[in-house]
């Protein structure tokens, strides 16, 4: 089977927060855990460089666009290496090759009357003497009321035209722009209303998407799809390619998207490989983001790929909520937020993971706080996970001087372990992670019982044979734990499957066997409780909020 996973692409304008993470770590599970399967997966994603906000973080530094972009995506690349994500293509929007990309997908949308030109109002400043990118208009968004910018409302999800938002200003010089005429080309998304409505209803019925994807996307349909512009007076992005528009970029919302394709055709050329079976209709793809994303990954790209003529559509929208930090809404302007190069400098990567997979926004909201996080990691990571792998093995070095018993693994404990990779497997297919890390938990929970009601202190005193088999079987369930957990903890799998010299990870049960430990370390160490409020005073003083 082929396995397309698609990530967001985060905007090159400033550092990740966990934000970030939360809603796209899912992407990494699922790769991990497809390729132990012995699928082939194609993993790709990459930075945003083309966007208004790098421009407006360009001009803030006094630098240009080429700095922040470069040092950004770097800082992107790094981070998400030390988070364990393993893309096969980590890529970025300002390359030729995606340019390249783009231009053929709006070519091909040309051929086929899927876009037009129109003569259009658009937002322009006469104090900056300028067409105002989107993202430069801001004001209150007329549908909830809120603030909003000029392409979407973050509140309310609704796609936006800068010209509909009540008191518009200018971002730049906080003037109110007026409107004057333009020439832009604009995508048919009207055009692909019944087919759009068919596959949704086909998504909802093979519960392929969550529910919010679900909702959002039946409301736009209910209204029925407008055309939008498909091209922006912008100071960087892909040129339009058609004469006379070179100067004109097209809309970042469009070809953002299209960095799918062009990371998948990155990969091909730089792996020399062929990306075609990754684009057919039986290909199982699996689309990464926030759900702020979720029109432009139900509704404009596949309207893109069907335009283009690619019949493979996303099957899998997994679409998450926002991550609030101690109850309070994510802020990266008053700089309420937890940021990525921060964490991974102090914390454990699998920490990190732990966390943000077991409080998933998957239905609802969640919340990242510094109490909840710190406790999990002790209670559950130490207490739980770390505590029996260490107190099996440093029994084995105490009582059995390392060597590893030959003993026989108790047949229920199989069983469940078995039922484990089943039932796991598939809560992640229907991207349940957190459900899935939370019945490996639990099986963790019932392992530590088990060693307690064994007693393998008292039986090496007089039942030989009988420890034997309760240290096989503890060994057993440790080498397959290292196997379940690898998609969410790999740096500790990763620990367990070097010790242990296991081969490499399949998604089946297997046997330990390895006959002796080499030197025994905690797989997690205790993180102080004192640094709750060391963290908690570090937030409230770096905000401005």
């Amino acid at each position: 089977m082929n396995i397309l996973i698609g990530g967001a692409w985060p905007y090159a304008n400033g550092s990740l927060h966990l934000g970030h993470i939360a809603s796209l770590l899912s992407g990494d599970i699922l790769a991990r855990y497809y390729r132990a399967k012995g699928e082939k997966v194609l993993y790709v994603s990459g930075s945003d460089c083309n966007g208004t906000p790098i421009s407006i973080r360009a001009k803030q530094e006094g630098v240009t666009t080429k700095v922040i972009a470069d040092k950004y995506h770097e800082e992107f690349s790094n981070c998400f290496k030390k988070l364990g994500f393993t893309y096969d293509c980590y890529t970025r929007t300002d390359t030729a090759l995606h340019h390249e990309i783009v231009q053929d997908l709006f070519l091909q949308l040309l051929k086929n009357g899927y876009i037009y030109k129109r003569e259009v109002e658009q937002a322009y400043c006469h104090t900056c003497d300028q067409f105002l990118p989107d993202r430069y208009v801001e004001g209150i968004c007329p549908n909830c009321k809120k603030e909003a910018r000029g392409d979407q409302c973050d509140y309310c999800s609704e796609i936006l035209d800068p010209l509909d938002l009540l008191e518009k200003r200018c971002k730049i010089c906080c003037d109110s722009p007026s409107s004057k005429k333009t020439e832009h080309f604009y995508i048919k998304l009207s055009a692909f209303q019944t087919e759009l409505k068919e596959y949704v209803e086909h998504a909802k019925k093979q519960h392929l998407w969550r529910e919010n994807a679900i909702h959002l996307t039946e409301r736009y349909l209910k209204e029925g799809l407008h055309d939008r512009p498909v091209s922006r007076d912008l100071p960087i992005g892909v040129s339009v390619p058609v004469k006379g528009y070179e100067e004109k970029k097209i809309y970042v919302w469009i070809e953002a998207v299209a960095g799918y394709f062009s990371a998948s055709k990155k990969w091909a050329k730089d792996c020399n490989q062929s990306d075609v079976d990754f684009w057919k209709t039986d290909t199982k793809s699996y689309y990464i983001h926030g759900k702020d994303n979720i029109p432009f990954h139900t509704i404009i790209w596949p309207s893109i790929l069907l335009g283009a003529g690619i019949k493979s559509l996303p099957k899998h929208i997994v679409s998450n909520e926002y991550l609030t930090i101690e109850k309070k809404k994510l802020s990266t302007s008053k700089n309420w937020a937890v940021w990525v190069p921060y964490m991974i400098k102090k914390y454990e990567p699998d920490s990190i993971r732990y966390f943000l997979t077991i409080n998933a926004p998957e239905n609802r909201d969640s919340d990242f706080s510094w109490r909840e996080f710190i406790y999990s990691h002790n209670s559950e990571l130490l207490g739980a996970y770390g505590n029996f792998v260490n107190r099996t093995l440093k029994f084995l070095e105490k009582s059995y001087s390392g060597i590893i018993p030959m003993g026989n693994v108790a047949e229920q404990i199989k069983g469940a372990v078995q039922q484990l990779y089943d039932d796991v497997g598939k809560l992640i297919e229907d991207t349940h992670f957190k459900h899935a890390l939370e019945i490996i938990f639990d099986f963790i929970r019932k392992s530590n019982k088990y060693f307690d009601e064994e007693k393998p202190w008292i039986q090496i005193k007089d039942q030989q044979e009988h420890c034997d088999n309760t240290m096989a079987t503890c060994m057993y369930i440790i080498v397959n734990l290292a196997q379940l957990l690898h998609p969410f903890l790999p740096f500790s799998s990763e620990k367990i499957k070097e010790l242990l010299e296991i081969s490499a990870y399949k998604w089946e049960a297997i046997e330990c066997t390895a006959t002796s430990l080499k030197t025994v370390n905690p797989l997690f160490n205790r993180v102080d409780v004192e640094n709750i409020a060391i963290e908690v005073e570090k937030l409230k003083k770096k905000s401005c909020s």
